[in-house]
């Protein structure tokens, strides 16, 4: 009899989270999602669930130590072991340099880097026994470069890039699998459609990024063999200038 897995998503919104739940569901893993509001996913839990897959929605703060001790240790007794492991949160903010406050500056890297800190560490412990697991942290432009306005997001987003790029080194050699997709582009969401019309409206002609295709991507990363494995890939539309 198989086992059953799990997938924990970090960020499961409306979108790139919860297409990556969804997409895992479809192959058999128990979707296990969390955001800081639990109500909020209940439209996602039960879609997974009206196409036959297994999801919980849990209600939790990422960036609090002993909430995500025991999120992950509900998960790994109650449900399933935690096979692939996702951390998508966003935390995009825009200040100018002067306009940031120490609580905006700490508040994103709480949200965008301690919180992967936090779960990858956790996760970690339960998948280094078993020498099998995928750790997934999703980056962004500002991972790469820190634009203008943007100190405290691609701060938070250099940090969770080196952590990512720290585990890789280390946990490869144990048969864990960590990786860490880029994001370079305006993906399709409520934030974009409300903010930017312009650029949503290029939607028609693929220039925006689907939740759905970097889902695929994420399923395919997870599926790699271990002699070819992925560690950073940029995915960003035809039309993105770069």
């Amino acid at each position: 009899m198989n086992q059953k897995k799990a997938i924990l998503v970090i960020g499961a919104g409306d979108a790139t989270g919860g297409a990556i739940a969804k997409r895992f569901a479809r192959e058999g893993y128990i979707a296990c999602v969390t955001r800081r509001s639990a109500d909020k996913l209940s439209a996602l839990v039960d879609e997974i669930r009206a196409e036959g897959g297994e999801a919980y929605g849990y209600g939790s703060d990422a960036r609090k130590e002993e909430e995500m001790v025991a999120l992950i240790e509900q998960i790994e007794r109650d449900i399933a072991p935690i096979e692939v492991a996702v951390f998508n949160i966003g935390a995009n903010v825009r200040f100018g340099i002067t306009e940031t406050t120490t609580r905006v500056y700490f508040k994103v890297w709480e949200m965008a880097c301690f919180g992967g800190f936090l779960m990858g560490r956790e996760v970690a412990k339960r998948m280094l026994p078993r020498q099998r697991g995928t750790i997934l942290f999703t980056g962004a432009t500002a991972s790469l470069r820190g634009r203008e306005g943007f100190s405290a997001f691609a701060g938070a987003k250099h940090a969770l890039r080196a952590l990512a790029q720290s585990m890789a080194r280390e946990l490869w050699p144990q048969g864990i699998h960590v990786a860490h997709p880029i994001v370079d582009g305006a993906i399709d969401t409520e934030f974009i459609r409300t903010n930017f019309p312009d650029r949503y409206a290029t939607k028609v002609q693929d220039g925006i990024v689907s939740p759905d295709s970097i889902a695929e991507l994420y399923w395919q990363i997870h599926q790699q063999p271990r002699n070819a494995w992925t560690h950073e890939m940029d995915i960003r539309p035809w039309t993105e200038t770069w």
